[in-house]
């Protein structure tokens, strides 16, 4: 308790900005729960109440993405966060999440100035043959600027903004708080899962804060292509990269973003929409390590129809046993067979309430949707969307690696069509997914698997006597204990003794009235009123006793 309240008050004027938005923004019962209610008042003064209406009258989505906002970088990566969680949100809350754009206005250079040299280790005008103070862009973790090397070389300075680890620090503290706060007092939020959220966000804000890291993810996913010329990942220059600046290789191409510059130098939008779902499936289910982030401003076309990816602070992670599931479920989706689907789909629920049947039941009639068509008019993005509703319909939450790759698949799809109107994303997808599904089977697995199980049975069977003498030891001590954590049945028992309780209540307060009544008939006594005091007392006793049984049963439902 007395390092909570120290760390409440280090971030209480954090917190106080928090929740002055919040209440502007009518979440005026959050405040209240974080602690702040005297905020509300001060909120009408600062705003005023025409004001607040307008906002409070906003729908649900805009208001929440408008208030992330205004709360700063933190919050505006939260909203990002939220956007790939497709199956937790509906699309109108999605399509708000998605306009949260990490930019802000540049910070000065002056104010950069200092850090920069610290990091570098001399100031830029010597360390590089030009130096541009003026930002090429600015983000609310860091801002780029362009320069030169001496050899000639053009490259992008990425530079930490002063002072923002303390600030995200405190926000991650906050957000940690009102995230354990929903899932205890809200069980309607607490099924989107606030805290695994929370986890998920400092993790990448963590990752993102690192710009050495950013750089280690490059040469990664570049090492991985090192025999496809076609795609380029920006050269990282080491000797002045650390954790609050790198320097890379500036890449002089057009972002697919702007299609008419495109069509100008005569791309081929077709081989570009081909090879971009190409890259991305690759890195997902081939090597488990993939961009995450591929909105069109972070892919540029190069001369030769060569691609080029920047911006590698959002990555995601597939395991093997996950890209196995994902090849099960395209298989099952692709051949119409609801079985593995469904499968897959109840193996990645994390809430044993779901009701397995009524999946599958949706899952066959989902199936039975695409029956007979063809595969090239198969749209996975699509498919995926609606997978995705289904699994919010039942309050199914994906693991967050699935999460993000959803979210890849549906925007590569988006921007494969807007390249080329007959992409088709089944077709490139179906070779890669054809490779997983024969590595699975490969001799070189098969015998990794098989090497496994032996040693692994052979582990269990070497342990087994120790542990057979070690059981027998503890039973003829008496000191063997079978312990049943039944969590339904704890609740039943503890029903069972409230029961209990209200019964002896009951007991005690009709024989306060029996015998009450019986002091009553008897004369003699201390007497109150012409009555007598110890069967007065009785009676009062009796009724106390009465409402407390009462309130007891309306408090717990009981009187519904």
């Amino acid at each position: 308790m007395f390092w909570e309240t120290l760390s409440t008050a280090r971030d209480l004027g954090r917190l106080h900005e928090v929740a002055s938005v919040l209440a502007r923004y009518g979440f005026g019962d959050m405040v209240g729960r974080l602690g702040m209610t005297h905020v509300l008042e001060r909120a009408g003064k600062i705003v005023p109440i025409e004001r607040l209406n307008e906002l409070v009258a906003l729908p649900p989505p805009e208001r929440v993405r408008r208030a992330l906002e205004e709360m700063g970088p933190s919050f505006v990566k939260l909203g990002q966060v939220l956007a790939t969680r497709v199956d937790l949100f509906a699309p109108e809350w999605i399509a708000e999440f998605e306009k949260l754009q990490n930019r802000v206005p540049a910070l000065p250079f002056e104010q950069v100035r200092e850090q920069l040299e610290a990091d570098l280790g001399a100031p830029p005008d010597q360390v590089f043959a030009a130096f541009d103070p003026e930002p090429l862009a600015a983000a609310s973790i860091a801002q780029v600027y362009r320069a030169r090397l001496h050899d000639g070389a053009e490259v992008v300075v990425k530079v930490r903004r002063p002072n923002i680890k303390p600030l995200v620090e405190a926000d991650m503290r906050l957000l940690h708080r009102l995230a354990s706060i929903i899932e205890a007092e809200s069980p309607d939020l607490a099924r989107y899962q606030p805290r695994a959220l929370v986890r998920q966000l400092q993790s990448s804000l963590t990752l993102e804060m690192d710009l050495a890291a950013e750089c280690r993810h490059a040469e990664r996913i570049a090492a991985s292509f090192v025999d496809e010329p076609a795609l380029v990942v920006p050269t990282v220059y080491w000797q002045w990269t650390g954790e609050r600046v790198n320097v890379q290789q500036f890449i002089d191409g057009i972002p697919l973003s702007d299609l008419d510059a495109l069509d100008a130098v005569g791309g081929d939008r077709t081989r570009i929409a081909r090879l971009g779902a190409q890259v991305e499936m690759k890195m997902m289910f081939l090597d488990g390590f993939f961009h995450a982030d591929p909105h069109p401003g972070n892919v540029f076309w190069l001369p030769g129809d060569r691609l080029a990816l920047i911006d590698f602070g959002m990555v995601g992670h597939l395991s093997e046993a996950r890209r196995q599931q994902m090849v099960d479920l395209f298989d099952g989706m692709v051949r119409r067979d609801s079985e593995p689907v469904a499968e897959v789909l109840l193996d990645w629920s994390v809430d044993d309430r779901v009701d397995a049947d009524a999946v599958t039941q949706q899952v066959e009639e989902f199936i039975d949707h695409y029956h007979g068509v063809p595969l090239k008019e198969l749209h996975l993005g699509t498919m995926m969307g609606e997978i995705t509703a289904l699994l919010r319909e039942h309050q199914v939450a994906l693991p967050p690696d699935l999460a993000l790759m959803v979210k890849v698949l549906v925007t590569l799809e988006g921007m494969g069509s807007r390249l080329d109107p007959e992409f088709d994303m089944a077709s490139e997808a179906a070779p890669v997914l054809q490779r997983v599904m024969l590595a699975r089977y490969s001799p070189r697995a098969l015998a990794r698997r098989g090497r496994r199980a032996v040693s692994d049975s052979l582990g269990l069977l070497a342990s087994l006597p120790s542990e057979l003498k070690h059981l027998l030891r503890m039973a003829r001590r008496g000191r063997m204990n079978v312990n049943l954590d039944v969590e339904r049945l704890e609740k039943f028992g503890q029903r069972v003794e409230h029961s209990a309780n209200r019964l002896v209540v009951g007991v005690v307060i009709a024989a306060l009235i029996v015998g009450s009544s019986i002091v009553m008939t008897v004369s003699g006594g201390p007497t109150l009123l012409g009555l007598p005091v110890f069967g007065l007392f009785g009676f009062l006793g009796a009724v106390l006793g009465s409402f407390w049984l009462l309130f007891s049963i309306w408090r717990s439902g009981g009187g519904r």
